[in-house]
């Protein structure tokens, strides 16, 4: 593939890969629709499809011939903020902003195959991270802080795997990964300033799957951080600068384990560890002269995740599942912001799986998650004004729905 169509195809694929955050942070889990069913518990050694690509390639080897894997997920959060004490140096008033959510599809394809008895290879397509909040009243009382905040990615990753021998097997993954991201709120009154850039950066990813018996799997697997040079333009009113920033999105650690409890039953867990303490701030400079143009504060903290889900089979066409996880978020009261209003979460998954044929699979399913009560106390100084400052101060009511649907056939 020649550099021009490396550039264009993310880019036309990122037009479909605009997503809202689920997991902590802006992080996507819902790569297929197959684990959201049982929380995505087990996502690094169940292997039962060509979704196992993004989660662990060693699961491929878990895959006989060729498999295509077609899914996507909706994902449907609501931020509803609540002022309890806003107050500036400017009598700053306003609405609370409406409902800074919405719906939004994060699509995904894979496709395996079995090269020779020991030897598998597979392309997943995937949105690892998405965002997008956009307060429905431009003139909110926390128009200073944010109006809109959108991250769209979409990772390219070619993946190979080897059977070392019945116990255990190998995976390794490169990863093609592009970035689109916009944030905007009012500079002063009268005046929105939107800021906007892009780039594509190189990782990879690593797991191995552990048989231990005919019964239990053990998997685990590491995708790496992320490094971008962003360059893009600085919109304040019709001034336009063109500005470049660095950012560094975090890698991730998953441990797993499956295990066949009786003919019936499987259950399956999973612990992650994100390091999202790379994303300390993003500061932004002009692209010619590198004066400061501005940053902006995250400070986040690393954080993990713990699911536990178990599958039903209730005969040979049909699979039940369910599932319960805790998502521990990297934003700490100290530093949440208006753009990515986020906190802890548990969720509670229900899906089932149909195989209408033995080489064919459709998997559906669906999740609630129940948000802690989200408090942010943010503060914001601006250069005009002598200076002005405005503390946002409130409450916002955060959930989301997610719903599924995958379709896998072998070949």
């Amino acid at each position: 593939m020649n550099k021009k169509m490396m550039r264009l195809l993310p880019a036309v694929l990122l037009a479909a890969f605009s997503s809202q955050a689920s997991a902590a942070a802006f992080q996507l889990l819902e790569q297929n629709a197959s684990g959201l069913g049982v929380s995505y518990a087990g996502s690094a050694a169940v292997a039962d499809n060509a979704s196992t690509i993004f989660y662990n390639p060693a699961g491929m080897t878990m895959l006989p011939g060729r498999q295509i894997s077609l899914g996507v997920n909706a994902i449907g959060p609501s931020y509803k903020f609540t002022n309890i004490g806003t107050n500036s140096t400017f009598g700053l008033t306003g609405s609370n902003g409406g409902d800074a959510g919405g719906w939004a599809a994060v699509p995904n394809a894979y496709v395996s195959w079995q090269l020779a008895p020991q030897w598998f290879v597979g392309l997943g397509i995937s949105a690892p991270f998405g965002l997008a909040t956009e307060y429905e009243d431009p003139n909110w009382i926390g128009r200073y802080h944010a109006l809109k905040s959108e991250i769209k990615t979409v990772n390219l990753n070619p993946s190979l795997a080897y059977r070392v021998n019945d116990k255990v097997a190998l995976g390794f993954g490169l990863n093609y990964q592009r970035i689109e991201a916009e944030m905007g709120n009012m500079a002063a009154p009268g005046t929105i300033a939107v800021l906007k850039g892009k780039d594509s950066a190189w990782g990879w990813n690593a797991g191995a799957l552990f048989n231990l018996s005919p019964a239990m799997r053990v998997g685990v697997s590491y995708r790496s951080a992320m490094k971008y040079d962003l360059e893009g333009d600085q919109f304040i009113g019709a001034a336009i600068t063109p500005v470049r920033a660095k950012l560094k999105l975090p890698d991730t650690f998953i441990l797993s384990v499956w295990q066949q409890v009786s003919d019936r039953w499987e259950a399956m867990g999973d612990f992650s560890y994100t390091r999202w303490d790379s994303l300390n701030r993003l500061d932004i400079y002009h692209r010619a002269t590198g004066a400061s143009r501005g940053s902006e504060p995250f400070g986040y903290e690393n954080s993990w995740r713990i699911a536990w889900g178990a599958a039903y089979k209730y005969n040979d066409a049909w699979k039940l599942k369910f599932g319960i996880a805790y998502d521990r978020t990297p934003v700490s009261d100290l530093v949440r912001s208006a753009r990515v209003p986020d906190n802890n979460r548990i969720w509670l998954s229900l899906g089932a799986q149909w195989k209408p044929a033995r080489d064919s699979m459709i998997d559906v399913g669906y999740a609630y998650l129940y948000v802690k009560d989200t408090y942010i106390n943010q503060a914001k100084t601006f250069t005009w004004g002598g200076g002005n400052a405005a503390t946002l101060n409130g409450r916002y009511d955060t959930s989301a729905h997610i719903l599924g649907v995958q379709f896998t056939q072998g070949f």
